[in-house]
């Protein structure tokens, strides 16, 4: 990349935010490169390990915290924000710890997002070359070692709220982050104040008390990490507060005040498919591995596999009400499954009988 010490002045960066919306972002903001104010704060989490088996987020600190380093000739950071909501979360708020019904974070639940956002970015970035001429730059949206809530937050998209997502005080927080690293001097900021005060309802709502602090999150205790992440055994101590989530978590965001104030997007793509916003645990378990590799078919959820997919629901299917038709499933789930799917199955029987026995 070339670097352009070239200052975009301010009617251009306007022109280029507007840009950004012709390419379906509803925000965007620019920041520089310098985080040196979370160098100490990242390099104390990674020392409490609270990045679990995500051993990534321990490689290539020097480029996470420095977007210069990562992309040579970086001067600005161009920030982008895309809802995702589908419908108001007052209409699916009632699915959590439903007691046959499965939760998939709203995210997942239409087509992956980093496909859809990173073409999107890169005809946005295009467009920005045609706007002042052949600039270097690169695309990302939740890859490569970027430090996207922290540029958001300094590009202005909002604040880093208690729960670690990013706050917009008239959208809400169920949006998706992206980013063009560019070598335009762009204006950066302004910061957005953080408007979280004495709220720790995020906190106190968390099933595995997960946020250890405010702005602190142990990913270790996370359903979104422990379903989606985590490949191996899921921690007894965890089984029973999972409920019904069988990939990723909006407990959090749920509960967020601000989200009052939440938009639903016009995206087709991030839009249900398959019928996953309301779906049968007993249904998607019995779903063949084929079924699961064609439903998840350019969806986030098929990299986590059949086998943790099955994992999730056995769980869940422990925590559903009683009925001996899941009784029946999960035994003959048993036949052909590894040790660590037969745990969760053997301890999803035991809960179901026990609750059978006590009705």
């Amino acid at each position: 990349m070339n670097p352009n010490d070239t200052i975009v002045n301010a009617d251009l960066a306007r022109h280029i935010q507007r840009l950004g919306q012709d390419f379906g972002f509803q925000q965007v903001g620019f920041s520089d490169c310098r985080l040196d104010d979370q160098h100490p704060h990242y390099h104390a989490w990674l020392a409490r390990h609270f990045h679990g088996e995500m051993s990534y987020m321990a490689r290539n600190i020097d480029k996470r915290l420095d977007p210069a380093a990562l992309v040579d000739g970086t001067l600005s950071v161009i920030c982008v924000r895309m809802d995702y909501l589908h419908q108001p979360s007052q209409h699916f708020a009632q699915l959590l710890d439903h007691p046959s019904l499965a939760y998939i974070s709203r995210y997942a639940l239409g087509r992956d997002y980093h496909k859809l956002i990173r073409k999107r970015l890169q005809g946005f970035a295009e467009a920005i070359g045609e706007l002042v001429g052949p600039h270097g730059y690169r695309v990302f949206t939740d890859s490569a070692p970027v430090l996207e809530k922290a540029l958001a937050v300094k590009a202005g998209i909002g604040w880093m709220g208690k729960h670690s997502n990013i706050l917009q005080r008239e959208h809400g927080s169920w949006f998706f982050l992206g980013e063009i690293f560019t070598d335009l001097r762009l204006p950066p900021g302004p910061p957005v104040d953080d408007h979280c005060g004495d709220c720790r309802a995020c906190l106190d709502k968390c099933p595995t008390r997960a946020i250890v602090k405010p702005y602190v999150v142990d990913a270790r205790r996370c359903i979104s990490y422990l379903t989606i992440e985590h490949r191996g055994p899921i921690a007894e101590e965890f089984r029973r507060a999972m409920g019904n989530r069988i990939y990723g978590c909006d407990d959090c965001q749920l509960v967020c005040p601000w989200n009052r104030f939440e938009q639903t997007t016009a995206e087709s793509d991030f839009h249900p498919r398959h019928g996953l916003d309301v779906i049968s645990l007993s249904e998607c378990f019995e779903w063949t591995e084929q079924q699961f590799l064609d439903r998840f078919e350019g969806s986030a959820i098929r990299r986590i596999g059949y086998n943790c997919w099955r994992r999730n629901i056995a769980i869940a299917l422990g925590n559903a009400a009683f009925d001996p038709h899941i009784i029946k499933i999960l035994n003959e789930a048993l036949e052909g499954a590894d040790d660590m799917l037969t745990g969760h199955i053997v301890w999803a029987i035991a809960e179901q009988q026990q609750r059978g026995s006590q009705s």
